[in-house]
């Protein structure tokens, strides 16, 4: 199975005072040389505990953090020697959904508008009308009713304002999605609802993910890969369930004991 991505020693350190008066700087290695692929339609997961370089690894592969040093392939083209303006094709393509559904919406925009947004910038060829309809579509594809969407996003629970950022992440037609922490603000009865509704548009629109979380439960069921992730680096890596069952690097295990069994 062909590689829809690939990052080669991906480095991404921040610089600050160690001080409020001293001149001294301190680099912070959020993310220090890690290197994996995500093959077309799969999803992989990377997990780890809160610090451990996780999302930053995804906002630098959406190249909405600056990278240090290292190489992010999508396909054949090496977007970490792109400028900001030669991105731009990319955008279309890799989309993101964010943890916090409220904080990622615009409250003073309708859902229409929001999820309309990505539509005028990637397909401009298409009327009014079209992009109307285009957003009922992806109302309804993600469970929503097409009436919800001249409403506001505060008129909304926490799992219906996910799925609306769902549907704004789809509005683009994009192929990679990057999944960060999408159901870690949700009851846990909606987490569910959430990941079988991303398992479902994967299998009918042949998406390819990259899922982060710290619930290594739900990345188990989410994922065909499993990235264990601390201290920006990769300590563990290969099919997701073996690692679960069976892991080998005491972090891991550590992961694995802190699920709560019911």
């Amino acid at each position: 199975m062909a590689n829809l991505l690939s990052i080669k020693d991906l480095k991404v350190h921040f610089s600050l005072k160690s001080g409020f008066l001293s001149k001294k700087r301190e680099t912070i290695k959020a993310v220090d040389g890690i290197s994996f692929a995500i093959p077309k339609g799969t999803t992989v997961g990377l997990v780890g505990e809160s610090g451990s370089g996780k999302s930053t690894t995804g906002r630098a592969i959406a190249r909405l953090t600056p990278i240090t040093s290292g190489e992010v392939w999508y396909e054949d083209t090496l977007l970490s020697n792109l400028k900001s303006s030669q991105m731009f094709p990319f955008r279309k393509k890799i989309q993101m959904i964010f943890q916090d559904p409220f904080g990622s919406l615009n409250p003073r925009m309708t859902i229409s508008s929001s999820i309309e947004e990505p539509i005028t910038v990637h397909h401009k060829s298409m009327t009014v009308s079209q992009r109307k309809e285009k957003v009922a579509y992806l109302l309804d594809k993600v469970g929503l009713c097409a009436d919800m969407m001249h409403r506001f996003p505060h008129e909304f629970s926490g799992g219906q304002r996910q799925r609306i950022g769902i549907a704004r992440a789809l509005s683009a037609d994009p192929e990679f999605i990057i999944c960060d922490e999408p159901v870690s603000a949700l009851d846990v009865s909606v987490q569910a609802q959430i990941v079988n509704l991303l398992k479902d548009l994967q299998s009918e629109l042949g998406l390819t993910y990259l899922f982060i979380a710290h619930d290594l439960a739900v990345v188990e069921h989410m994922s065909d890969t499993l990235l264990v992730m601390t201290e920006g680096t990769i300590v563990e890596q290969g099919d997701a369930k073996v690692i679960c069952s069976n892991p080998e690097h005491s972090y891991t295990k550590k992961l694995i004991d802190a699920v709560p069994v019911l």
